[in-house]
């Protein structure tokens, strides 16, 4: 009797325990809300805290996200390890003329594309292409910078000398550039898109791939620098694009941003900065 009592004592604790864990947890059911508004949120309570230390009379910090492997434009010095560029040296450029401080947080490009619109960070410059898809969830600042799309192919290719050559062929570009777009659009070629551009030079060095399409200015520096001649432009210069300085929707700073560019146009530090890394004042110049 005394064994049957314990047991039946012993089964009624178990039914109770599994009664209280088996109910589901209203937190757990709104963590995923929770989670996909955070982002947003922690964005606007930066800018507000931005605005807070300006009225205190100290200058503001805001977020930058960038790349770190899109020479000339971020990248790391191989030597020194530390982040360098012309968008590097643009944006603290303009965060001196503006008045603000800013932290740099670098990841990959596609990260950078679907960070901004979220609040993640306040500015993201990473040689980004205005588009009007990107503009639906993006505010861009002035172009400050003119590119465009062009080939690339191993040194000695005969079978490809322009766009239209690509059709049944391997081209390799970057996931989530407007140089993927374009291949899957224009073309019949089959598209290998890498998280890294380099990954996708190298595999035309390597013969994995029979072309690159990329970001002129780009292509051409490791064409020249860390491709040692093997690689070499063909075509057309494709698809004008302009660069722009990227913030959430409806971003105070874009403004900011703008007229800091205005003044360091004026002053000809920004003909300065562009000059260092690519040889020459741009064509629109106001020197020239």
């Amino acid at each position: 009797m005394k064994k049957f009592f314990m047991f039946s004592l012993l089964a009624m604790l178990l039914f109770f325990i599994a009664a209280c864990g088996s109910g589901d947890d209203p937190e757990e059911e709104t963590t995923g809300e929770e989670d996909a508004a955070e982002e947003t949120e922690n964005g606007a309570e930066n800018e507000e805290d931005a605005e807070e230390a300006a009225e205190d009379g100290e200058k503001p910090t805001y977020s930058v996200a960038t790349d770190n492997n899109y020479v000339p434009f971020e990248f790391i010095d191989q030597e020194t390890d530390e982040l360098i560029g012309f968008d590097i040296d643009l944006i603290n450029a303009i965060a001196d003329e503006a008045g603000f401080d800013i932290e740099i947080e670098q990841m990959e490009f596609s990260g950078i594309v679907s960070a901004i619109p979220s609040g993640r960070f306040d500015i993201g410059i990473a040689g980004m292409t205005i588009t009007e898809e990107r503009e639906e969830n993006i505010d861009f600042s002035q172009p400050y910078y003119d590119a465009g799309l062009i080939l690339a192919v191993l040194d000695g290719n005969e079978e490809i000398s322009s766009i239209d050559d690509v059709d049944g062929m391997t081209v390799a570009t970057r996931v989530g550039s407007t140089s993927e777009d374009y291949l899957q659009e224009n073309t019949e070629a089959n598209v290998e898109a890498f998280p890294e551009i380099t990954e996708a030079y190298r595999s035309v060095l390597t013969e994995r791939t029979d072309a690159v399409l990329y970001d002129k200015p780009n292509v051409e520096y490791y064409a020249e620098t860390e491709a040692g001649g093997e690689l070499v432009t063909v075509g057309d210069l494709l698809q004008g694009e302009q660069y722009g300085i990227a913030f959430p929707k409806d971003s105070e700073l874009r403004d900011e941003v703008d007229e800091a560019i205005d003044s360091l146009k004026e002053s000809g530090e920004f003909d300065e900065i562009y000059t260092e890394w690519f040889g020459e004042a741009p064509e629109d110049s106001e020197e020239e």
